[in-house]
């Protein structure tokens, strides 16, 4: 007999996900699916979309859950899977308001401790109807220094017309993901892609045909609230991403897909597939479904107020902070990229100042810097503009590249040891080491800038370097044309292991199917690695 993995779903939940499995085969050939808030009303309320859990630190965490109808969230947490002793934790209504979405914050938990937790849905009018508990697990944050951390990262989902294939098991990553049972998954952007319509089907070029599982929000790019929170509802129909959610939690930022291919705050779009033009009021309903979608503590009710962003620090005890950076909605027009005084660049002065302050504050062994966009990676917008900070003169700091500049001049001269940047965006998988005996701009410590990606979408070949920050290619593997679909190129995703003994960090680069790609240990406090 085999024995259930730790944290995997009871036998009642791994019967609903198996049936949800079905229903997302159903909507491939045109079924109705997972059934809408607007229907099925009568009996109890159903959770049909799983359970996630963000954010968690060394005391606390958020639970996330959607509803098929208006009801009370209550979560208990247990320290077994057989929940014989519960604390109770009170959530919120739940309503059409937030999609029927809803999210739970659990404080005062054990440091370094697995908590099981299971969700319930009560009818607001009658307490005793209520729906089957739905369950779930995940680990808080050491307090101790020699307790190591081990955490996942990657991006890029349901992008380039590739969606959920039920003839291959759809998104098979996650599970791959699953079974190493990592501390917590970073996602790195592109959560969603919500400007990425999905066919039915699509001819490969060696004949092969590509099925997607279609729902109405994915035939179409998303402008309205209800299509944006459509796209995040899409990929909770594949069962691999729910069977990883109920384990692994999650610290999540965004990109420019969960809005719009290479937006900009102020953009107006010449794009005749959208009616509404102002990227302003499409990004502010797309943040409106991320913050209902995905458990970020800054998207949610604090003291009464929403603080209404995404950079953040998850402070994972003491070996760890993440800072989560949003390099999308505080940067100016993408353009060549040339001005020799640029205060804006792609953080905003105010993020930047922000950023300054946490991590000279900071105290953890190491400091992950979270990035949606890659640094040194030339990305270009179009024929003569660029996406992220490199412009492809390798000359000394001009345009965003003055901004990174500042930063990395910041953490030289205060001394701030122990900074990784980790990103995803190009979809493939690389390693590049930066130092200023090859750079045009010397005033930096040396680092590493790690990429992997795409989690469930296209492979593309590598972009060229940008010599300003003087970056090596140390290692790479990607496509070796456009849009690869994940029946021709691998998926990726990458793994970072601190050691709680010896403070050593250990970051592989893996690749669909179990292989270590590339491996690299960096040692604490240590520059020039």
């Amino acid at each position: 007999m085999s024995h259930p993995v730790p944290g995997s779903p009871s036998p009642a939940r791994r019967s609903l996900l198996r049936g949800s499995l079905a229903a997302s085969a159903g909507l491939a050939l045109g079924g109705t699916g997972l059934a809408s808030p607007a229907f099925a009303l009568s009996g109890r309320p159903r959770a049909e979309w799983g359970v996630q859990t963000g954010d968690v630190t060394a005391s606390s965490g958020l639970v996330w859950v959607r509803s098929d109808r208006p009801a009370r969230m209550v979560v208990e947490t247990s320290a077994t899977e057989s929940f014989r002793r519960v604390r109770r934790h009170h959530g919120p209504l739940i309503g059409a308001g937030t999609d029927f979405t809803g999210t739970t914050a659990l404080r005062g938990l054990p440091a370094g401790e697995r908590i099981h937790y299971r969700v319930t849905l009560a009818d607001p009018d009658d307490p005793r109807r209520t729906s089957e508990p739905v369950v779930g697990t995940f680990r808080t944050a050491p307090d101790r220094r020699r307790d190591g951390v081990r955490f996942l990262w990657s991006g890029d989902i349901a992008g380039q017309g590739w969606g959920i294939n039920p003839d291959i098991g759809g998104f098979r990553a996650y599970e791959e993901m699953r079974r190493l049972d990592p501390d917590f998954f970073l996602c790195s952007g592109d959560s969603i892609y919500a400007d990425g319509v999905l066919h039915p089907s699509v001819t490969l070029p060696d004949g092969r045909i590509w099925r997607n599982v279609t729902t109405p929000e994915k035939a179409k790019v998303a402008e309205t609230l209800d299509e944006y929170r459509g796209n995040f509802r899409y990929n909770l129909l594949d069962h691999n991403v729910r069977a990883f959610n109920a384990q692994v939690p999650s610290v999540v930022q965004w990109d420019d897909h969960e809005v719009r291919n290479n937006w900009y705050p102020g953009q107006i779009l010449d794009d005749a597939r959208y009616t509404e033009k102002d990227v302003d009021v499409l990004a502010a309903r797309a943040l409106r479904a991320f913050g209902e979608y995905t458990p970020v503590s800054t998207l949610h009710a604090r003291g009464g107020g929403r603080e209404g962003r995404m950079h953040r620090v998850v402070r994972y005890g003491p070996m760890l902070d993440v800072f989560v950076l949003d390099m999308r909605s505080y940067r100016n027009a993408n353009s060549p990229g040339r001005q020799a005084d640029d205060t804006t660049g792609i953080l905003g002065a105010e993020q930047l100042a922000w950023l300054k302050r946490e991590l000279a504050a900071s105290t953890a062994v190491w400091k992950v810097l979270a990035a949606d966009m890659p640094l040194g990676l030339v990305v270009p917008d179009g024929a003569a503009n660029f996406e992220a900070v490199a412009q492809g003169d390798p000359g000394a700091p001009l345009g965003r590249e003055l901004q990174i500049a500042e930063l990395l001049r910041f953490v030289r001269h205060r001394r701030i040891t122990g900074t990784l940047w980790l990103t995803a965006d190009v979809h493939y998988t690389s390693a590049q080491h930066y130092t200023p005996e090859r750079a045009a701009f010397q005033d930096f410590s040396p680092f590493w800038e790690f990429v992997s990606g795409p989690l469930a979408a296209g492979g593309f070949p590598a972009n060229a370097l940008d010599g300003t920050f003087g970056p090596e290619r140390v290692f790479v593997r990607a496509a070796e044309r456009a849009n690869l679909s994940p029946m021709e190129s691998p998926q990726y995703f990458g793994e970072v292991d601190i050691d709680g003994h010896s403070g050593e960090l250990t970051v592989r680069l893996r690749a669909e199917g179990g292989t270590v790609l590339f491996s690299k240990v960096l040692r604490p406090g240590l520059v020039g690695q």
